[in-house]
């Protein structure tokens, strides 16, 4: 029955409608097992990248070690903001083994995705960092806390809460990227939406069909955000 309502709609015939059922499954499955666990493992190892990054930048001048590694903080955030994804994931899979570094497509992949999310998100939590108030510096200065010991008990948590709508965001927009894996040969999502649609030479109803899977994946990941401000406003009211 429900072949038969796919194939009454424009631009559909029977056997577009049986492509579009049975790669329904497939998308779903290959979503759940490689994409959605490939974009929560790159988002964590980029959020580790991302703290580290951010701390370093909104450190009081130091040393001469403070300021090399400044300098490499920035080169890095420079550089991956101002070149593609596709790019740099292109480049950990096919450019390093020209130097005779090989890596399997996945740990390539979340290498990718980790270092272009830690690039974007150290600037998301550098903002947020700088948006607490001086006073919130000087008062845990005052009670005889360390510059770490204020950050990790009075500035981070405030911090965090600034932080968490754009690193949602930023969340969402890895778990749609990682459909640029497949260009580095892992099975996600889109490549399963690739692969049906070559085998068929049908590439329309196939690939809409793939955009409303990622759509429909996204409204979850919109729920789970809104829910979380949520709570998080709710602590904060306490």
């Amino acid at each position: 029955m429900f072949s038969n309502f796919l194939a009454s709609l424009p631009f559909m015939t029977d056997t577009r409608a049986e492509l579009v059922i049975s790669a329904f499954w497939p998308m779903v499955k290959a979503g759940f097992l490689v994409s959605v666990p490939l974009a929560v493992a790159s988002f964590v190892i980029g959020m580790i990248i991302a703290v580290a990054v951010a701390v370093i930048r909104v450190m009081p001048s130091g040393g001469w070690l403070h300021k090399i590694l400044s300098l490499v903080a920035k080169v890095y955030i420079s550089a991956i903001r101002g070149t593609p994804m596709l790019v740099q994931i292109s480049i950990v899979f096919y450019g390093l083994p020209a130097v005779g570094i090989y890596i399997d497509p996945i740990p390539a992949a979340i290498i990718g995705f980790s270092l272009n999310v830690g690039a974007y998100a150290s600037e998301t939590i550098r903002a947020a960092i700088l948006s607490v108030p001086k006073g919130q510096w000087e008062a845990g200065f005052s009670i005889g806390m360390t510059y770490m010991q204020t950050f990790r008990r009075i500035i981070a948590p405030q911090a965090f809460r600034v932080s968490v709508p754009p690193l949602s965001n930023e969340f969402i927009g890895l778990f749609k990227n990682t459909s640029l894996a497949s260009v580095v040969t892992v099975t996600e999502l889109f490549r399963v939406a690739m692969e049906v649609a070559n085998r068929a030479y049908d590439f329309l109803p196939v690939y809409i069909e793939a955009g409303l899977v990622y759509w429909c994946f996204c409204w979850v990941l919109f729920y789970a955000q809104a829910k979380l401000e949520q709570r998080f406003d709710r602590y904060v009211a306490k």
